[in-house]
């Protein structure tokens, strides 16, 4: 999908972060919006919609079935929904692109059909576990083919789906939202109960279309047989995005930048707990909620950061702003240590692994563990670092250039677009120098 041109950025040293800007909208949202628009009776409108890839790649899915999709234009999608029995079998294999949400919650959304589906994706893709979610649904009752447990994934016709407790073997919403979503097409009651707090994104848009969730403690059930109402999406400025800047801020004297309209559902706000327990300095304002999600203007003035034992509880609230987070760390006095982020290492690139790599490389002590990684703060030099392919590598040495004694280059970042279509030019705009150079 993104391998067609090599894509590497050029970031230039020192700067620093002012102004005000709104990034894209969130990715976890954007995905759920057109999966249950979709389903629901009735037209959804959607505003604030990220027009990256993984979320186009959810939007083209549910069009090769059969759903009436309008735009996306400036973040403007009307979703004619088709009901929970009205989507059809694709004509041909359904491409995902780079997206793991959008694999995973399909499988669920899929198993309860009555027509089978394939689904591929990218290389990277194609490399990363599905057992995670096929297990849980062939206790079901579904059946689902796979290539040695990762994709492509075929997912059988007409199985009648039983509804099962099933406890989390690690926090994982992807996985938490494939089952509930297959719940809904299946007999009688599905609990999920998590280990950890995980994003809650799919709870509150089924309650916000009018399914009964029924929310106890740590466990989430739903009843198959409900249906779904359309309603008005308003998608919160993405925090994973905003990440890149809070810390870019964070770490850059005389840097004072505003994001706007930014998620912070609590399930989502991690790296605000973790840069504050660093030092950092914060301000949240205009609170407010929009469509069932808390949504805030965050400021961030430059502070000097302190290394910090990461509380294991922040790490579900946080995966995927770690290699950001790495970042910060790299900038900060004394030591930080993660642990209990295993799950890190099964991302669109072994994200722990590929940030200490690069870190080395920048002349930074970090050391990968099995769960974590351990970083000591120094001074960032120059360098040239992989991306593997991953778009939040990437866009985390992007901002390191702000602290860098000279030139950073980065290699394979052509799956920015995957989230973050317009990073360079937002980026460019308070204060980091990068130029995107085709290999």
């Amino acid at each position: 999908m993104s391998s067609e041109s090599k894509k590497n950025y050029v970031v230039q040293p020192g700067g620093s972060l002012k102004g005000e800007i709104r990034v894209p909208g969130d990715k976890s949202i954007s995905h759920r919006s057109i999966m249950l628009g979709s389903l629901a009776e009735g037209v959804t409108e959607v505003t604030g919609f990220l027009e990256g890839e993984d979320a186009l790649a959810t939007l083209a899915a549910f069009r090769a079935m059969g759903v009436e999709i309008e735009g996306p234009v400036n973040g403007k999608v009307s979703i004619h929904g088709v009901g929970m029995h009205g989507l059809k079998a694709a004509d041909n294999d359904i491409d995902l692109g780079n997206s793991g949400t959008s694999i995973r919650l399909l499988s669920g959304l899929l198993a309860g059909q009555n027509f089978e589906s394939t689904l591929t994706g990218d290389k990277s893709l194609s490399g990363r576990p599905m057992r995670r979610v096929t297990d849980p649904l062939a206790q079901m009752g579904a059946v689902i083919d796979s290539n040695e447990g990762k994709p492509p994934l075929t997912i059988k016709a007409g199985n009648t789906l039983k509804g099962i407790s099933y406890t989390l073997p690690m926090a994982s919403a992807q996985v938490k939202s494939c089952i509930l979503l297959a719940g809904m097409y299946a007999q009688g009651k599905t609990s999920v109960t998590e280990p950890a707090p995980t994003r809650d994104h799919t709870e509150r848009m089924l309650s916000g279309m009018g399914y009964e969730v029924d929310v106890q403690g740590d466990t989430v059930t739903i009843e198959g047989g409900g249906q779904l109402t359309a309603t008005n999406i308003d998608v919160p400025a993405d925090i994973s995005s905003a990440t890149f800047f809070m810390v870019g801020a964070a770490i850059s004297a005389g840097s004072d930048i505003t994001l706007t309209h930014v998620g912070i559902n609590p399930t989502r706000i991690g790296v605000i707990n973790i840069l504050r327990l660093m030092g950092a300095d914060i301000s949240l304002s205009n609170e407010r909620v929009t469509g069932g999600e808390p949504v805030a203007d965050i400021r961030v003035r430059y502070a000097p950061l302190k290394g910090i034992d990461i509380p294991e509880d922040q790490v579900p609230l946080a995966i995927d702003e770690f290699p950001a987070l790495f970042i910060a760390a790299a900038c900060a006095e004394g030591r930080t240590v993660l642990t209990g982020a295993e799950e890190l290492r099964v991302k669109e690139s072994d994200r722990i692994q590929a940030m200490a790599d690069g870190l080395q490389i920048l002349g930074i002590d970090a050391q990968s563990t099995d769960d974590g990684i351990i970083i000591y703060g120094g001074v960032i030099g120059s360098g040239e670092v992989e991306s593997h392919d991953d778009h939040r590598i990437a866009m985390s040495f992007a901002i390191a250039g702000l602290q860098a004694g000279g030139t950073i280059q980065i290699n394979d970042c052509a799956n920015v677009a995957t989230s973050f279509p317009n990073f360079i030019d937002l980026a460019n705009k308070v204060g980091l120098e990068i130029d995107e150079i085709d290999e």
